[in-house]
């Protein structure tokens, strides 16, 4: 059989989630809203799968640049190269 390459291939403990938070959406991260220079962590959500970034940015840290539509847009370091990842505010976390 074929080996899956699509773009959610190796997920299954990234975005599995909890009994408890089944069917929920956390309404405090929907409704956050970022300023550009907020410093913010992408951490997906499986249970929301619109705007939600590669896995690849699972864990990562960066700064807001924009916004874009109900989307943001977040600078992250790769390596030594800078990237941008576009990604709704379901799957950012705000860091201090």
């Amino acid at each position: 059989m074929r080996r899956s390459k699509g773009t959610r291939q190796g997920t299954r403990s990234i975005l599995k989630r909890s009994k408890s938070q089944k069917g929920r959406l956390n309404i405090r991260r929907v409704m956050h809203t970022y300023t550009p220079g907020d410093r913010v962590a992408i951490v997906l959500d499986g249970g929301e799968q619109r705007g939600m970034p590669h896995r690849r940015f699972q864990g990562r840290t960066g700064f807001i640049q924009e916004q874009q539509g109900s989307a943001y847009i977040v600078a992250v370091k790769d390596g030594n190269m800078q990237k941008t990842v576009i990604a709704r505010a379901e799957h950012l976390r705000p860091l201090e």
